[in-house]
């Protein structure tokens, strides 16, 4: 008998484990730091190990995380094999760094909140929502993203939109970028004269930039490994190609710049005490290090006059902007909750979707069977009226039924209609005469 039972169903199955700034030292994140290749293998790892048919990996320079589903809870499983293939090895005092999350209303509820930004570390960081949706583009890449995440994240990309057109919880720039551009201007006590440059041509580079321009600078130079990339940004941006320095002359050139802000890719420190030995301090340089891995060694701090900030150095700035997110957040929550509530309305409704087919069939073939009856009395224009007639009348006859049990989903007591439909329609029959 085709019955719901709620330990199978689609809507407990979604699950998630956590590994953020909140809890979780930078030196720890970096390790399980995942570019769109690494991303993209990590998710067909997944799929052939654990048999996941749908998953989700958020990798920023503040968290990583994994969105599933499954009917068994796997988390500490998932930990394990992250671990185990990381630079650290089995060392078991990370994994208490993670968190789990095995409730399936609470697992979509945190993914919305991350995806617009309330858990971010600048509290509605612009960034977080393009980076759910690269995320979500690179699992539908590797077919990982099947009926339940595809509604899932459009559900979220449209709260987002109305979240940015009915609160302010979007006002202002308060990304990360925007915090280095603030502390650009804090260091050099808003000498708009200072020579900045920015490594690293990619989103938040390109960010900064913008910000820069925003906040007035004008003496700032881009370099990316990459040329053609960084002339891209420049043409985009309209800003002169002069200011564009090639990357095999980055170290002979750190001497001239007051600022380095290093957005760039990297699986070890690019800036360091060997790469720096032949420049000559001259003024005080300031390191603003926006890389997961970090770009920049610590090490580097020992040469007199450097100073260096990492990304767990721009915590929340006590700015207009991030004063008003902060207030809005209610507003945000209750926005969410309801996209959340729509969501799973939606859920509950994909599990009665086969009672629903299995009664239109069977309505179906008793229309066409009475109908094939009188077919040599009828002629072709009576034959048609009769078809459309009792099309009408089975479309009538469902309106009903269907009501009643969306209905009886969103009150969660669905159990007790499918069975009695069911039992009416005889559907467990229908379904082995097919």
């Amino acid at each position: 008998m085709l019955i719901l039972h709620s330990k199978s169903t689609v809507e407990n199955q979604f699950k998630a484990i956590s590994l953020s700034y909140q809890n979780t030292p930078l030196e720890v994140r970096e390790l399980f730091s995942f570019d769109e290749q690494a991303s993209k293998k990590m998710l067909l790892s997944l799929k052939e190990t654990f048999d996941l048919q749908e998953a989700l990996l958020i990798s920023t320079c503040n968290r990583t995380e994994i969105y599933y589903l499954s009917e068994i809870d796997i988390n500490s499983q998932l930990i394990d094999y992250l671990v185990d293939n990381s630079e650290l090895g089995k060392l078991k005092d990370i994994k208490s760094y993670f968190r789990k999350f095995t409730n399936h209303i609470e697992a979509v509820n945190y993914l919305f909140e991350v995806s617009i930004g309330i858990h971010s570390q600048v509290v509605g960081d612009l960034q977080i929502i393009s980076q759910a949706k690269d995320a979500y583009q690179w699992s539908a890449d590797v077919n990982m993203a099947g009926p339940f995440i595809h509604r899932l994240m459009h559900a979220i990309f449209y709260a987002n939109k109305k979240i940015v057109q009915e609160t302010s919880f979007r006002d202002g720039a308060a990304s990360i970028s925007y915090a280095a551009t603030e502390l650009v201007d804090e260091v050099i006590s808003s000498n708009k004269n200072a020579q900045i440059l920015v490594v690293g041509a990619g989103e938040i580079g390109e960010d900064v930039v913008k910000n820069l321009i925003h906040f007035g600078y004008s003496n700032f130079t881009l370099c990316n490994r990459t040329f053609e990339n960084a002339a891209l940004l420049a043409q985009k941006l309209n800003i002169n190609t002069s200011s564009i320095l090639p990357y095999d002359l980055l170290f002979g050139h750190i001497k001239y710049f007051d600022v380095i802000i290093s957005a760039i890719q990297v699986n070890s420190p690019i800036f360091t005490l060997e790469t720096l030995k032949d420049c000559k301090i001259l003024t005080h340089k300031y390191f603003i290090d926006l890389s997961v891995p970090r770009s920049v060694d610590p090490k580097i701090e020992t040469i007199p006059g450097v100073a260096i900030y990492n990304i767990e150095d721009l915590n929340k700035k006590t700015t207009t902007a991030i004063e008003r997110r902060n207030a809005s957040i209610p507003d945000v929550k209750f926005i969410i909750s309801q996209s959340v509530a729509d969501f799973t309305n939606w859920v509950k409704e994909t599990e009665v979707a086969p009672v629903i087919h299995k009664m239109k069939e069977s309505l179906e073939t008793i229309r066409l069977a009475e109908i094939n009856r009188y077919t040599k009395q009828l002629s072709e224009n009576e034959l048609q009226l009769v078809n459309t007639i009792t099309k009408n009348m089975m479309q009538k006859l469902m309106k009903l039924p269907v009501v009643q049990l969306k209905a009886a989903c969103k009150r969660g007591d669905a159990d007790n209609l499918v069975e009695i439909l069911n039992n009416l329609f005889d559907l467990e029959k229908q379904k082995e005469l097919k």
